[in-house]
C-alpha cells in the first residue's frame, strides 16, 4: 500500500537551491514557497472532494487579490499579497499557480504532449518568472526559463507516476503516449514497470532533453551571477534525475537524488555559473 505524502521543503528534489539566495530575498522566497506548497497540498489532498478543493483554492485566490478579508486559515495568501504589493510584483505569479492546481483538483486528463506543456505554463513557469522578477531580469529570459521549469515539472511527474495514479487518480502521461506504447492506467499502478512503460518514459525523457536544450540559453542572458549559478544547479539536478529514472524501476522503488548527486550538482553549478559569460540584453526590467 502506498502511503499518503505531505512534502516539506526538505523533501523536495531541489531544496539545495534555497541556500543560494541572498539573505535579502529569503523572506520573499519563503513566502512564495509556503503559499505554493499549501495550495499544492490542497490540490493533492485525497480526503477532499474536487469541489472542496476548488472552494479552498478559490478562497486563497480571493485573499491574494484582496477581495476577501484576511484570516488565519489563509495566512499564506495574505502574507504573500502584502509582500507582492510592497515589491510591486505581479499577482499573476501566484494566481497562475492556482489555475494549475484547480486543473489538478478537477482531474484534468491530458490528451497530448502540448496539453501537458501548456499545464506547465501555469504550474511551473510562474516559479521561473518569480525568480527572474526577484533579480529584476529582462523579460527575454522568460521563454528559456519556462522550458527549464517545464522540464523539471515533467520529471517530477514521472518520478511520482505511481503515487499520482494510485492515490490521486491522476495521470500526467498524455493519452497519445499511452496509446502509442499500448499502455493503460493500470500499467502505471503495477509493482514493476513493464518494458512498454520504460520505453514510454524514455520517449518522454527525449522530449524533456529537448526542453533542457532550449533552457541552456538562460544562463547566458541573465545578469545576476547568483541566478546563473541557480540555473546551472537546477539543470544538473534535473539531468541527474533523468538518468536515475532511466536506470531504475520507478514503480518498484521511489527514485530520489543521492547526496552525492546533490553536492555534485551544487559544485558543478557554482563553477559553471561563476565563469559563464553574459550576453548584452536591452530593455532591462520587468
Amino acid at each position: 500500500m502506498i502511503k499518503e505524502r505531505h512534502k516539506l521543503q526538505k523533501d523536495e528534489n531541489f531544496p539545495v537551491a534555497f541556500c543560494l539566495f541572498p539573505k535579502a530575498f529569503r523572506q520573499t522566497v519563503n513566502a512564495y514557497y509556503t503559499f505554493a506548497r499549501e495550495a499544492d497540498d490542497v490540490a493533492d489532498n485525497p480526503h477532499l472532494s474536487a469541489q472542496e478543493k476548488l472552494d479552498i483554492l478559490n478562497h486563497m485566490e480571493n485573499v491574494l487579490l484582496g477581495s476577501k478579508p484576511q484570516s488565519k486559515k489563509y495566512a499564506s495568501a495574505a502574507n504573500l499579497r502584502e509582500i507582492f504589493v510592497k515589491e510591486n510584483f505581479s499577482l499573476s505569479l501566484a494566481t497562475d499557480l492556482l489555475k494549475a492546481f484547480r486543473q489538478d483538483a478537477a482531474g484534468f486528463e491530458y490528451q497530448t504532449w502540448a496539453q501537458l506543456t501548456e499545464y506547465c505554463r501555469y504550474s511551473a513557469a510562474p516559479v521561473g518568472r518569480f525568480l527572474l522578477a526577484l533579480y529584476n531580469e529582462n523579460p527575454s529570459t522568460y521563454l528559456p526559463a519556462a522550458s527549464l521549469c517545464a522540464a523539471l515539472q515533467i520529471v517530477n511527474h514521472i518520478q511520482d507516476i505511481k503515487y499520482d495514479a494510485c492515490v490521486l487518480n491522476r495521470v500526467y502521461v498524455p493519452q497519445e503516449i499511452l496509446r502509442q506504447f499500448s499502455l493503460s492506467v493500470d500499467d502505471l499502478k503495477a509493482d514493476t514497470a513493464c518494458p512498454q512503460l520504460k520505453n514510454a518514459v524514455a520517449f518522454m525523457m527525449e522530449k524533456i532533453n529537448g526542453l533542457l536544450k532550449e533552457a541552456l540559453l538562460l544562463p547566458s542572458i541573465v545578469q545576476s551571477r547568483a541566478l546563473k549559478i541557480e540555473v546551472f544547479v537546477i539543470f544538473y539536478l534535473t539531468k541527474y534525475m533523468i538518468n536515475n529514472l532511466l536506470k531504475k524501476d520507478f514503480l518498484a522503488h521511489e527514485v530520489k537524488l543521492s547526496c552525492f548527486q546533490r553536492v555534485s550538482a551544487l559544485i558543478k553549478g557554482i563553477i559553471r555559473g561563476m565563469f559563464a559569460q553574459t550576453k548584452t540584453v536591452t530593455n532591462k526590467g520587468i
